[in-house]
């Protein structure tokens, strides 16, 4: 059992047997009522948002999460296939879940799985990694680095949006959180 004061921001908390993440937490009391917790949730199996509020006295837990380095193999269909970097086990996770990041790993990409009660449920790609652009529109003579933008698809397949200077072939930073250019990757 958890005690109220413990929620905060990056705990893990365990809400209807899964594991929630608190994104956001605001403590209360009002004069004549029980403390609260309230609190803004990221359920990390299915990433939907919660809001709940905690009052002092009810019984909650927080959750057994765990985060371990992996590499990424490849994927196909309906999988994708990793290997703890630790134990050398090889497990799967469906491709459907982790789109997301998917679409910015190449193989041998190392990652961060995230494990509930042993089971994997989630995985994060590095925050910036450098991919390869295989198609563009090509840029017009006059263009420059304060100029606009064009999209891109990346050799993983995602679609992101490059200054109008970057070339097919050429790699470009990627920010992996918000699917955002970064810079033009050094040769």
């Amino acid at each position: 059992m958890g005690n109220l004061t413990d929620i905060r921001t990056g705990s893990i908390v365990k809400v209807n047997g899964d594991p929630y993440l608190v994104t956001k937490n605001l403590f209360m009391r009002k004069d004549a009522s029980k403390p609260s917790m309230q609190t803004k949730l990221k359920n990390l199996i299915t990433g939907k948002a919660l809001d709940k509020t905690f009052s002092a006295g009810e019984s909650f837990e927080f959750a057994d999460v765990e985060r371990r380095k992996c590499q990424y193999l490849y994927k196909d269909q309906e999988t994708a296939h990793f290997m703890d970097n630790e134990s050398f086990e090889q497990f799967e996770l469906a491709t459907e879940d982790i789109e997301d990041a998917l679409k910015f790993m190449n193989d041998d990409t190392e990652v961060y799985v995230t494990l509930y009660e042993g089971k994997p449920i989630g995985v994060q790609p590095p925050v910036k990694t450098t991919l390869k652009v295989s198609e563009t529109v090509p840029g017009v003579k006059g263009d420059t680095a304060q100029g606009g933008t064009k999209p891109a698809t990346l050799e993983t397949g995602a679609i992101i949006n490059v200054p109008l200077f970057i070339k097919e072939g050429e790699s470009v930073v990627v920010n992996t959180e918000t699917g955002e250019y970064v810079s033009r990757a050094s040769e």
